[in-house]
């Protein structure tokens, strides 16, 4: 029997511990130049700022991941993307889950916001307004994309019914 307390106190300790740096990770981190791989950063300050007509976005099919920022509150965060129609996308799953609304907290302050942000791709910075889709003909090949580049399975269902958010990447237009 004291063994076994021993080791649950081995046990709780590295617990314990490891819960302890997660945090103060998480914390440092918050005021980066961007996100890490597995933590959200602040706001974007290195990188050119692109002027200049919207860009052919169809070079993203070669892209897995981009970092997106939103501006309120200041965050960032590292996400698909799809392009669709000569247009860009970002979705963010898991939604209607407990899990959802905890890990993907940055999708329910973009439509409780104003939606704007930002995206950096290769050190880029396109300045964006992030607009929720829910339906609509343009769904059909943003299900299309997300099948072909992540998810298979994926189809409208999942965006209909509030399971997997979509998030048009619009020029701001400031």
């Amino acid at each position: 029997m004291k063994i076994l307390k021993i080791l649950v106190q081995i046990v709780g300790v590295l617990v314990v511990v490891f819960a302890a740096a997660l945090v103060t990770l998480r914390v440092e981190h918050r005021n980066a130049d961007g996100p890490s791989i597995l933590f959200p950063g602040g706001a974007f300050t290195t990188g050119e700022v692109y002027e200049g007509p919207e860009p052919d976005w169809s070079f993203t099919d070669d892209i897995q991941v981009i970092e997106l920022q939103i501006d309120d509150p200041v965050s960032s965060r590292r996400t698909w993307i799809m392009e669709s129609g000569g247009k860009i996308y970002v979705p963010s799953g898991y939604m209607r889950s407990f899990l959802g609304r905890i890990w993907k907290d940055w999708a329910f302050q973009v439509v409780e916001g104003d939606g704007s942000g930002e995206i950096r791709i290769n050190g880029v910075r396109y300045p964006r307004r992030l607009i929720r889709i829910t339906g609509g003909p343009e769904l059909d090949g943003i299900v299309a994309k997300m099948r072909q580049k992540y998810a298979p399975g994926a189809n409208r269902q999942m965006i209909e019914s509030g399971d997997v958010w979509v998030f048009e990447l619009a020029p701001r237009g400031d």
